[in-house]
C-alpha cells in the first residue's frame, strides 16, 4: 500500500502487545514471526495483517529464507526483535537485506556481555574488571591481580542466566576446564556488591530522549538462584541517585551509538566505593512488567514508544507529557497455578500479573514512603502465603 510502511516484528517469547497495537494504529502493516509454539497465545490479532509461526528461531537459514520470501511481494520497511534472544536473528535479516538498523556486529553490544564491556570501557564508563577467557596466562593474571570472589558469566545470555560465582581459582578452572570448546563463549569478572539499578529508556536520532531509573529490592543473581520474591521500583526524581544513573545511562547508550528504540541497562552502586559500575544493557524493553511499573510512574509505556521510534524514523521524536508517580513490581513463583489474591485489596493495587504459577502485582503511590511500605508488606506476605522455589531454568521472568 502506498505510504504504508511494513513493519516485521520477531518474538521467540509471548510479549510485546503494546507494541503491534501502535503499529498498528500508527497505520502500519504489521507482520508477525513467532515460534509455531506460541500461535495459541493471545496474540492482539486484530492489530497484526500477518501471523506467522516457525519450527524455531536457532535455524537461521530458515529464517531467513522465510523474510526473503516474504520480501518478494511486501516492502519490509523495518525489522524489530521484541525480545532478547531475537536480537542476533534480526540483525542477520538486516545484514541479509541490506536494511537499516542494528547490523551483526553493532547488535552483539547488545548481546554479547564481553563486546559490551570493551565497548564500556573505550568510552569512558566504569565497569567491574573483567576478562574473556582466551588465553590462560591472561586469566592466570586476572585471578592473580582481582580478588574473589569471581563471577563466572556466559557471554550471550540474559539476565542471570548460566551465572555462577566463584571463590577461588581452583574452582575457576575447574569451570572453565569443564566448559570445553565453549569456554571462548564466556568471561569472568571481578564481582562488585552493591546495589543494583535499572534505567529503561527510549532513544531516538541517537539521543536518550526518556529514561527512568529503578532500583531492584535484590540483585538478580540472589534472586534467580537463591530463590525468594522478585521485587523492583521506580526511583523518585529527587533521590540522590536518579541524575547520576540518567547521566551514566546517556554515556553509555550515546557511546554505544544506539540510534533508536528501547532500552534496559543495568548499573550496580558498589557499596565499597558509591560509585555506579556497568552490568549490562540489552535494545529491548525490560522483562518481568517492567513496561508497565514505569507507565504506572510516568503514564509512558515503553512498548508503545518504542513502536513510536520505530515507524516514525524521518520524523523527530517527541516524548509524551509525563506524570510523577512512584511505582513498583513485585512478582513469586507460586506453589499453585492459579494463586487466590483476593486477599490482596490495598488501594495502592493497579494491576494483578496473570500469569501461571506466579503471583505478583504492579503497584503505584502518590508518596514513595507508602509504596516502600507496601512493598515491604508484601514481600513478607508473598513468601508466608505462595513463595514456591524451583531450581534455576535457562530463561529468565519475561
Amino acid at each position: 500500500m502506498p505510504g504504508r510502511r511494513t513493519i516485521l516484528c520477531l518474538a521467540s517469547y509471548f510479549k510485546g502487545e503494546r507494541f503491534l497495537q501502535r503499529c498498528r494504529e500508527e497505520n502500519c502493516h504489521v507482520i508477525l514471526l513467532t515460534a509455531q509454539s506460541l500461535l495459541g497465545e493471545p496474540w492482539p490479532r486484530a492489530f497484526i495483517d500477518e501471523l506467522y509461526g516457525l519450527p524455531n528461531f536457532q535455524d537461521v537459514r530458515a529464517m531467513l529464507n522465510t523474510v526473503s520470501f516474504l520480501a518478494r511481494t511486501r516492502k519490509i520497511d523495518r525489522v524489530v526483535a521484541l525480545d532478547d534472544f531475537d536480537v542476533e536473528i534480526g540483525a542477520n535479516i538486516r545484514e541479509h537485506l541490506r536494511m537499516p538498523g542494528l547490523g551483526d556486529s553493532p547488535a552483539r553490544l547488545y548481546r554479547d556481555k564481553l563486546a559490551m564491556r570493551v565497548r564500556a570501557r573505550a568510552v569512558g564508563v566504569r565497569i567491574p574488571d573483567f576478562t574473556g577467557i582466551f588465553n590462560h596466562d591472561e586469566v592466570r593474571a586476572f585471578l592473580a591481580r582481582v580478588p574473589a570472589p569471581w563471577m563466572l558469566k556466559p557471554r550471550s545470555e540474559a539476565s542471570a542466566i548460566g551465572i555462577h560465582k566463584l571463590h577461588n581459582a581452583d574452582d575457576v578452572w575447574r569451570a572453565i576446564d569443564g566448559l570445553g570448546d565453549n569456554q571462548s563463549f564466556h568471561l569472568l569478572e571481578q564481582m562488585v556488591p552493591g546495589d543494583l539499578y535499572h534505567v529503561d529508556s527510549i532513544t531516538s536520532d541517537g539521543k536518550v530522549a526518556f529514561s527512568r531509573p529503578s532500583r531492584y529490592r535484590r540483585p538478580l543473581f540472589d534472586v534467580y538462584h537463591g530463590g525468594g520474591v522478585y521485587a523492583t521500583q521506580t526511583l523518585p526524581t529527587n533521590h540522590p541517585d536518579f541524575a547520576p544513573l540518567v547521566e551514566v545511562n546517556r554515556q553509555l547508550l550515546t557511546g554505544f551509538g544506539y540510534d533508536r528504540g528501547a532500552s534496559h541497562t543495568e548499573f550496580m552502586k558498589a557499596h565499597a566505593d558509591g560509585q555506579f559500575y556497568f552490568i549490562e544493557t540489552s535494545c529491548r524493553v525490560g522483562g518481568a512488567n517492567t513496561a508497565e511499573m514505569v507507565e504506572a510512574a510516568t503514564g509512558i509505556n515503553l512498548w508503545s514508544e518504542w513502536a513510536k521510534v520505530e515507524i516514525d524514523f524521518d520524523v523527530p521524536y517527541v516524548v509524551p507529557a509525563q506524570r510523577n508517580r512512584h511505582a513498583g513490581v513485585i512478582l513469586s513463583l507460586a506453589k499453585v497455578e492459579k494463586p487466590d489474591t483476593s486477599a490482596y485489596t490495598d488501594p495502592e493495587i493497579i494491576e494483578r500479573i496473570d500469569k501461571k504459577n506466579h503471583v505478583g502485582f504492579v503497584l503505584a503511590a502518590d508518596d514513595p514512603a507508602v509504596l516502600d511500605r507496601r512493598l515491604d508488606e508484601y514481600v513478607r506476605r508473598i513468601s508466608e502465603d505462595f513463595l514456591a522455589v524451583v531450581p534455576a531454568s535457562g530463561r529468565p521472568v519475561n
